[in-house]
């Protein structure tokens, strides 16, 4: 009985969400296209807001980071319409991956690390 209590109470230490704040270089690639757009992210609790900076412009993202989980989105406009890309994939330290879709652009995959 002891045993349970004691990993019931180490379970929100084991559980704590990374930390993303800050400046992150990503390297995005769509299927033979790609970019290496900059996030800056301000993370307070789960909850992610930030900037995106690439080939497309800069757009204000908003998301989540849960664990080691990380999900985020961005709308921009231009030529082509309104385009949200959306991320999704894991935080290791200073270091993510995952994938992301790009709307009619595309989808794939990106790795990311944290500016320094």
């Amino acid at each position: 009985m002891k045993r349970i209590w004691l990993v019931l109470l180490l379970l929100p230490l084991v559980v704590q969400a990374a930390d993303v704040t800050g400046k992150w270089e990503f390297q995005v690639d769509l299927g033979g296209q790609g970019g290496s757009p900059t996030f800056t992210f301000k993370q307070a609790g789960e909850k992610l807001t930030g900037k995106y900076t690439g080939a497309l412009g800069e757009a204000d993202l908003t998301g989540s980071v849960k664990g080691d989980a990380i999900e985020f989105k961005f709308t921009v406009k231009g030529d082509l319409g309104e385009l949200t890309a959306t991320y999704s994939g894991t935080v290791s330290g200073d270091t993510m991956k995952g994938k992301t879709e790009y709307g009619q652009l595309g989808s794939g995959t990106f790795t990311a690390k944290r500016a320094k």
